[in-house]
């Protein structure tokens, strides 16, 4: 079975977000890791392919960094890379990539797209389901636990309220949530032998794309920081504390 995982080079999550004047999100020249969130699709894929045959590709789109985010989820299993770097993709939206990366999956041998639920830096959650849509397969997303058998694909998908059991037949695209696995830690000999794995670079261009392709559909005209939220009244044990709870849940209308 030949598996494709999307990865993705994000800022540091634990940092501070710098916007540029285009109120986008810097990516270059900050420091940044591969997202956290793919490392459960990572580690779905890894599973779902030890002691079968085929391949697990690893597929980004992003500045030049990306390609260290690769060489990482490549250090934890899989077999190659593939990042593209392209100066036409800057700034480009969620369709612009989930058009490219679609064209590269339909350049690799592929039975099933593995993807994290979303990124951490713009939690859009709708990239994995473009990119299905380009492709032409169906999609299952927030799979908790999956399962591939005999050309069919099976994952409980968790709800508000449990989960649904649903089922596909292959070539298709699923989203892993983190509760789905616990990933697994890059070994020394891992870390070695990621550094000869295959990388390959493909232009925009090289996949048959031209730069109206991959031209960001959207504008954003402005930004502002969310208002932070007042502070909760803290209310010191004494003989009329829960008088004065009850009063606030009458004016709150809860009582």
């Amino acid at each position: 079975m030949n598996i494709v995982v999307l990865v993705k080079y994000v800022p540091n999550p634990a940092g501070t977000p710098e916007m540029g004047d285009d109120f986008r999100l810097k990516r270059e020249g900050v420091e940044g890791s591969l997202d956290p969130g793919d490392e459960h699709g990572i580690e779905a894929a890894l599973k779902i392919a030890e002691g079968g045959e085929g391949e697990v590709t690893f597929v980004s789109m992003g500045p030049e960094p990306a390609v260290g985010a690769v060489r990482k989820a490549l250090s934890m299993g899989g077999d190659k890379g593939v990042v593209i770097t392209d100066d036409a993709l800057k700034g480009a939206d969620t369709l612009a990539t989930a058009r490219v990366l679609a064209a590269t999956i339909k350049q690799n041998k592929f039975d099933l797209v593995v993807a994290g639920v979303e990124s951490t830096d713009g939690y859009t959650g709708t990239l994995p389901m473009a990119v299905a849509e380009f492709l032409g397969i169906p999609s299952l997303t927030f799979a908790r636990k999956v399962e591939v058998a005999d050309g069919t694909v099976k994952v409980e998908r968790q709800t508000e309220t449990g989960y649904d059991s649903v089922e596909s037949s292959l070539p298709a695209l699923i989203t892993v949530t983190a509760g789905a696995n616990e990933p697994r830690y890059a070994t020394l000999k891992g870390i070695m032998a990621a550094k000869s794995k295959p990388m390959e670079r493909p232009t925009v261009a090289d996949l048959g794309l031209s730069a109206e392709d991959v031209k960001a559909t959207q504008e954003v005209i402005g930004m502002e920081a969310v208002p932070e939220k007042a502070a909760g009244e803290i209310l010191e044990a004494s003989d009329e504390t829960a008088a004065k709870v009850a009063d606030f849940l009458k004016k709150a209308k809860v009582i």
